[in-house]
């Protein structure tokens, strides 16, 4: 395993930031690490990354225990956090270039992580000169610049526009190929971009741990459909396997079921029996945001 968490918790004077929590992360896997502000987010990366000491439980990353052996941690992973810190008053190569010193590792390095992130056009500047983003990919490439095989990320999108998403979304899905990522975020459309698999945790304690696609999945299903006469609510309620109804507008419904199978044939078989031609039938799924906000509200 590449991260493994056993019975982490952690508390700041009477607030419990972290309840017994529990999972691990196989080699290779990119998972999204989710909870509204203050569930616990980034005191586990601080955790993982022996910056602060758990109350109790163990961590491990890439079988070292983040305790015992933090300098062997430290060599396994690369971090970026929430709140970037960077040298503004150097340039990007030269930036890279102490680090590179610091890890020891052989100054080609320097120009790998540049090509790597993307960094090329913007790496004759000096650090405070770059736009937000290309600051990130500085970040980025620094956590990369000892080949680390765990990479963890702290909100490495926040304060981006539409078009630098895009382009630290595809960095990280490239540098992820080869390396297990563990990444934080409150945009829900990197995860659904990005992730293989969603840890959701809520006031300190995980709520889900799931592949991505099952996640989204699950059992629910809601179908909406416009028919071409109004149909009273009576008949609509005996339509099978059904959870809840909307007559959203005129002759259109919004129909939830709770059912593993394609409820599509039983709304157009409804449709048949009482005399009604479908004239839109979509299947509508759900998304990362529904689902978040399902499992999190209080």
């Amino acid at each position: 395993m590449s991260i493994e968490i056993s019975n982490i918790s952690k508390n700041y004077g009477s607030q419990k930031a972290l309840d017994n929590i529990s999972f691990s992360v196989k080699r290779g896997e990119i998972v999204g690490f989710l909870g509204p502000n203050g569930a616990g987010k980034s005191t586990l990366m601080k955790i993982l990354t022996t910056y602060i000491n758990a109350d109790s439980g163990t961590a491990a990353v890439n079988g070292f225990d983040v305790n015992e052996n933090a300098k062997a941690v430290q060599q396994s992973v690369g971090y970026l956090p929430e709140h970037n810190p960077l040298y503004l008053d150097l340039y990007v190569r030269e930036y890279l270039s102490f680090n590179a010193d610091v890890y020891k590792v052989a100054k080609s390095r320097i120009e790998d992580v540049i090509v790597l992130t993307g960094l090329s056009p913007e790496s004759h500047k000096k650090i405070g000169q770059l736009s937000k983003g290309y600051r990130q990919r500085v970040g980025l490439a620094n956590a990369l610049l000892h080949n680390p095989e765990v990479l963890i990320l702290d909100e490495p999108t926040t304060g981006l526009d539409p078009n630098q998403l895009i382009e630290i979304r595809n960095v990280i899905k490239n540098v992820g190929k080869d390396k297990t990522v563990f990444l934080s975020t409150h945009i829900m459309q990197e995860v659904e971009a990005i992730c293989d698999r969603v840890i959701i945790i809520d006031q300190g304690k995980i709520v889900a741990d799931k592949k991505l696609d099952t996640l989204i999945a699950g059992k629910e299903q809601v179908i909406e459909v416009e028919f071409d006469f109004r149909v009273e609510e009576e008949a609509v309620a005996k339509i099978p396997h059904l959870k809840s109804y909307v007559n959203t507008h005129d002759m259109i419904w919004e129909l939830t079921f709770e059912s593993d199978t394609d409820m599509r044939p039983a709304v157009f078989d409804f449709a048949h029996d009482n005399g009604l031609k479908t004239l839109q039938l979509n299947q509508k799924n759900k998304n990362l945001e529904a689902v978040f906000r399902e499992i999190t509200k209080k």
